[in-house]
C-alpha cells in the first residue's frame, strides 16, 4: 500500500493537464476575484484593529498572520493535488480531499472518514449563506442612510425590498467567468474608496509618537480576530482555482496567490497603520464612520462599499449554490436539461432566504460571529493541516518531522481560537438577550456597545453589521 501510493503521487499523471472546466476563467479574471474575495470590507476594521496591538506590534503581527493563511491555503491545495494524482481524477473537491485524507491516514483518524464531506460542505456553505445575510443588511442600511439624508425616511425593511431584484439578477450569474467583470469593477471601487479614505487620514496627522507602539498583551485576541478572520475566505480562494485555466499559474512562487496576497497584506498595513495614526484609540470598527459623515465625499464611499458588497453577495454565494445545488440537489433531477432552470429556481430561493433572516433577525451579528468563529478555525486552520497529516502520512513528514510539527502547532492554534472566539461569542449573545431595563430601554444602544466594546473577533460579518448599527444610530441622534 505504502509503495503504490508513493508511485502514484510520482508518476505522470497530471490532474491539472486533465480538468476540462465549461467556463475557465483566464489569469486576470482569476487575479480580480481573488482580491475580491480577500479585500472586503473587512480591511475597513484594521485601524481599529491596530488599536488592539499599536503600531509596531501591528504590523509585525498582520505580517505573520497573513503569512499563516497563506501558507495553510498553499498547504491545502497543495495535499488536494497529491490526493487527486492518487486517484487520477482532474480535480477533488475540499470535501472529498478530507474523506480521503483521512480515510487513508493515520488509523487513528480513519473513524472520521464518514463525516468529513458533510462536515465540510455545510461549514462551507452555511457560512458562505451567512455572509451573504448580512450583506444584505449592509446593503440595505447604506442605501437607508443616503435616502433618509435627502429623500424620504423609510424603515430598512423597506430597502431590503427594494435590493431583492438586484440581488436575484447578480446572483443568477451561474459562472465565475461572466462573474469578473464585476468583480474588476468592485475593485476598482474599493480602490478609490481606499483613496478617499486615505485622504482624510492624511490630512492634519497627528505626532506618530502619541501612538502607541505596543500594547497590552491582553488586547491582541482582538486584533488577531481582526486580521485572521478578515484575511480568511478559503470558499471562494479554491472556486476560483477550480475554474482556472491555467491552475498552475495560482500557486507558483510569483503566482496568482502570493502575488494578490502581498497586495492585500500591503493594503491591510497601509490602512491599519495610517488609519492608527489618524485616529488613534478613537478609530471605530469601520474607519468610514471616523471620517467626516456630513462631507459628500463620505456619501460616495457609502456608495461604493454598497455597490462592491452587492457584488461581492455573488462572489460568496457561489460556494453555498455550488455546494448545494450541483453536489447534491442537481442529482435528485434526472432531466437534465432543466438544469438551467432549476439552478435559477434554487438561487432565487436562496436570495429569499437570505432576505428573510436579514428581515427576520435584526441582530443576526452575534449569531452568524460565533458561526463564523467555529466555522473558520476548521476552515481555515484545523482543516488544511490535518490534511496534510494525512496525506503525508506515507509519503513521510521531511527531516526530524517538520511537517508534522507545524501542522500539530496550526491544529492547536486553530482549536484555541475558535474555543476563545466561541466563548466570547456565546457570552456576547447572552449579554445581548438578558432581559435588563438598559436592554429593554436602549436595545440598539447596548447592543452597539457590546459588539464594539466585548473582545469579539471583528471578522467581516461582525464588521458589516456592526457599520451598519452604527450609521444607523449617527442617524437616529
Amino acid at each position: 500500500m505504502h509503495n503504490n501510493k508513493n508511485s502514484n503521487v510520482n508518476d505522470d499523471y497530471d490532474p491539472h493537464l486533465h480538468r476540462n472546466v465549461k467556463n475557465p476563467t483566464t489569469n486576470w479574471q482569476t487575479f480580480a476575484h481573488f482580491l475580491k474575495a480577500s479585500v472586503g470590507t473587512g480591511v475597513l476594521a484594521m485601524p481599529s484593529a491596530y488599536a488592539h496591538a499599536g503600531y509596531v506590534n501591528g504590523t509585525i503581527l498582520t505580517l505573520i498572520i497573513g503569512l499563516l493563511a497563506l501558507y495553510c491555503l498553499h498547504i491545502l491545495i497543495a495535499s488536494m493535488y497529491i490526493i487527486c494524482k492518487r486517484q487520477r481524477v482532474p480535480y477533488v473537491s475540499f470535501s472529498q480531499s478530507m474523506y480521503l485524507g483521512l480515510k487513508h491516514g493515520p488509523p487513528y483518524l480513519r473513524f472520521l472518514a464518514p463525516i468529513a464531506k458533510p462536515f465540510v460542505d455545510g461549514f462551507l456553505a452555511f457560512y458562505h449563506f451567512g455572509i451573504c445575510c448580512v450583506y444584505v443588511v449592509f446593503i440595505a442600511e447604506s442605501i437607508k442612510q443616503l435616502v433618509d439624508e435627502y429623500l424620504v425616511v423609510w424603515d430598512v425593511r423597506l430597502h431590503m425590498c427594494l435590493i431583492i431584484v438586484p440581488l436575484l439578477l447578480i446572483y443568477s450569474i451561474r459562472n465565475l467567468k461572466l462573474l469578473a467583470p464585476f468583480s474588476t469593477a468592485a475593485n476598482l471601487l474599493l480602490f478609490v474608496g481606499f483613496g478617499i479614505i486615505l485622504y482624510y487620514i492624511f490630512e492634519d496627522l497627528p505626532p506618530l509618537s502619541t501612538r502607541d507602539a505596543f500594547v497590552s498583551v491582553t488586547e491582541l485576541p482582538t486584533f488577531f480576530g481582526t486580521v485572521l478572520f478578515a484575511l480568511e475566505a478559503v470558499g471562494v480562494i479554491l472556486a476560483i482555482e477550480e475554474n482556472m485555466a491555467n491552475p498552475k499559474d495560482y500557486v507558483r512562487p510569483f503566482g496568482i496567490m502570493n502575488m494578490g496576497m502581498s497586495i492585500v497584506l500591503g493594503l491591510y498595513i497601509l490602512l491599519g497603520f495610517s488609519g492608527y495614526w489618524k485616529y488613534g484609540s478613537e478609530s471605530l470598527g469601520s474607519v468610514t464612520l471616523n471620517i467626516p459623515q456630513s462631507e459628500i465625499l463620505a456619501q460616495v464611499v457609502k456608495i461604493f462599499f454598497a455597490i462592491t458588497t452587492w457584488i461581492s453577495y455573488a462572489l460568496q454565494g457561489y460556494v453555498t449554490a455550488q455546494i448545494i445545488w450541483h453536489k447534491y440537489l442537481s442529482k435528485k433531477f434526472k432531466d437534465t436539461s432543466k438544469h438551467s432552470l432549476y439552478e435559477l429556481i434554487f438561487r432565487a430561493v436562496v436570495v429569499l432566504l437570505t432576505f428573510a433572516c436579514a428581515v427576520a433577525i435584526p441582530d443576526l451579528s452575534v449569531f452568524l460571529s460565533l458561526v463564523g468563529s467555529f466555522c473558520l478555525s476548521f476552515l481555515g486552520l484545523i482543516f488544511p493541516a490535518l490534511l496534510q497529516i494525512c496525506v503525508h502520512y506515507d509519503l513521510g513528514y521531511g527531516a526530524f518531522r517538520y511537517k508534522l510539527i507545524l501542522n500539530l502547532l496550526l491544529l492547536a492554534f486553530g482549536i484555541f481560537g475558535g474555543a476563545v472566539g466561541t466563548y466570547v461569542s456565546i457570552t456576547d449573545i447572552i449579554a445581548v438577550y438578558r432581559p435588563t431595563p438598559q436592554t429593554a430601554s436602549f436595545g440598539k444602544i447596548f447592543i452597539l456597545v457590546t459588539i464594539a466594546k466585548k473582545l469579539i473577533p471583528f471578522n467581516e460579518i461582525n464588521l458589516l453589521v456592526e457599520y451598519s448599527k452604527r450609521l444607523k444610530n449617527i442617524q437616529i441622534n
